[in-house]
């Protein structure tokens, strides 16, 4: 039998991480078995369902390499499908139709709060006759349709991260709401816990994979198959994503959204990459940098673990710093390039551009520090203190007179890394001035600090684009 696995997301705002990380332990469970990866949007919130947070969901998928085997399901298409089986529960007596209004659910729920009871339907027009539910339609009275729970019952599933999970149906409300008010003899629309049923039926799902604030959904889910006499998948139920305090991440903790993380530099590699280790710890791991292929490859679910996963900063750095300095060059120097685009930067070439990667790549932990590495190739940067106090002595200043002097003399014009030691060896020896003094007052008219990137390497990106002699004359006529 095929394994099909789903992602079901309500569109109702932007692609979250906790969303994330479902989708990529679905994928990479779903390659592990060879089954398929399949994408179900949740748009029956009408009020709040937007189609452009279904293309945000989609697009982060894509973008973090998640791609799905057959086109999107749409649930809002299927309601009719949906209110045929309540129609079909009703008529067998599984269901009923409930007019208790809001007013009363309200004194109903006050009154347990005021008992210290938990909220919970009473249930009370569950054996309603022929006659009194003609009775309430004539009144004008909207009615939900319910589920008959029998409050006797375990419900219990084996559930391949937590083991044996047991719940007991008297804790589960009362008789479970299946679809919103509607007038008359109609059935309103059918709510999550009925519609993600039938749903999963019709797409063959085998296992279901989701977050464990789904538990007590479970529960009810599982009397709804039986009810339809549908075949029930494998369920998993994976641990929350943590902050720092041990609570569920949220808005408060300023990034939660993929589009959030993709902004602010990170590679969808290395998200994927980080993601996937937060709450899956394998038996035996040799390192951490894997592609998705390769997780895919060891990943299980039974090594999942049962508490909160903490979300680490510190831990995502690293591991996104990593995929910066391991990144083919020519591919790292495109995706800097946009960041120069965007600051009106212009390279002087191709190959300036790519020499350019190489140099700040070990320095970079997100994407966006190419601006900040890169921006002394561009501009002028200002003398510092520290700058200027070393040029003050002994030999610093002397030593970029010689040094833009032998440029001008030998017109050094577009030098190689070679060329550029060949100088300074032979200035040093001429004039007997040490070769970390003739670097360090390059550093300063260079970078304008003590401080920068490989200083040999440099000068060959600013001998090409022609900014060498300019820096070390500016900083000579500063001082």
């Amino acid at each position: 039998m095929e394994k099909r696995l789903r992602l079901a997301p309500s569109p109702t705002g932007l692609f979250h991480i906790g969303t994330a990380r479902t989708a990529l332990f679905n994928w990479l469970y779903a390659k592990k078995i060879g089954g398929k990866f399949l994408i179900r949007i949740e748009d029956t919130d009408f009020l709040r369902s937007k189609s452009e947070y279904t293309k945000n969901i989609l697009d982060g998928l894509k973008w973090l390499g998640l791609k799905w085997d057959e086109e999107p399901v749409k649930q809002s298409e299927r309601i009719s499908i949906h209110k045929k089986y309540i129609k079909k529960l009703l008529e067998c007596g599984a269901a009923y139709r409930c007019f208790t209004t809001e007013d009363e659910i309200s004194e109903l729920r006050e009154e347990q709060k005021k008992k210290g009871l938990p909220p919970k339907h009473d249930n009370r027009h569950r054996n309603l006759s022929k006659e009194e539910v003609e009775k309430f339609i004539s009144q004008g009275k909207s009615s939900v349709i319910r589920f008959k729970i029998d409050e006797k019952i375990q419900i219990k599933w084996e559930d391949q991260i937590r083991g044996e999970i047991k719940w007991q149906a008297r804790d589960l409300g009362g008789d479970l709401v299946l679809s919103r008010r509607a007038m008359g003899y109609e059935i309103g629309d059918p709510l999550y816990n009925f519609a993600v049923v039938v749903d999963d039926n019709f797409m063959n799902i085998t296992h279901v994979v989701r977050g464990e604030d789904h538990i007590s959904n479970t529960a009810k889910q599982i009397l709804i198959y039986k009810a339809l006499n549908f075949k029930q998948p494998t369920f998993s139920h994976t641990p929350l994503i943590l902050n720092a305090e041990g609570k569920k991440l949220s808005k408060r903790d300023y990034v939660t959204s993929i589009d959030e993380f993709r902004n602010m530099g990170y590679l969808p590699e290395a998200l994927a990459n980080y993601m996937a280790f937060l709450g899956w710890s394998p038996k035996s791991l040799e390192h951490e940098i894997l592609s998705l292929d390769e997780i895919s490859k060891i990943f299980d679910l039974s090594d999942i673990n049962k508490a909160g996963a903490k979300f680490s900063w510190e831990k995502l750095n690293w591991i996104n710093s990593q995929y910066i300095k391991n990144m083919e060059s020519v591919r790292l120097s495109e995706i800097i390039g946009r960041y120069w685009d965007e600051m009106s930067w212009e390279p002087p070439s191709k190959e300036w551009s790519i020499k350019l990667a190489i140099l700040i790549k070990d320095s970079m932990t997100l994407l966006k520090d190419a601006i900040d590495q890169s921006k002394p190739f561009f501009f002028l940067p200002p003398i510092q203190k520290e700058g200027q106090d070393f040029l003050a002595k002994g030999d610093s200043k002397q030593s970029l007179k010689l040094i833009l002097n032998f440029l001008i003399d030998k017109n050094a014009v577009k030098l190689n890394q070679e060329k550029a030691r060949e100088i300074i060896n032979e200035i040093s020896k001429m004039h007997n001035i040490k070769k970390g003094v003739l670097m360090k007052s390059l550093r300063v008219a260079f970078f304008g600090s003590l401080s920068g990137p490989d200083l040999i390497q440099s000068w060959e990106l600013f001998s090409e684009s022609k900014s060498d002699i300019l820096r070390i004359e500016r900083c000579l006529k500063l001082i």
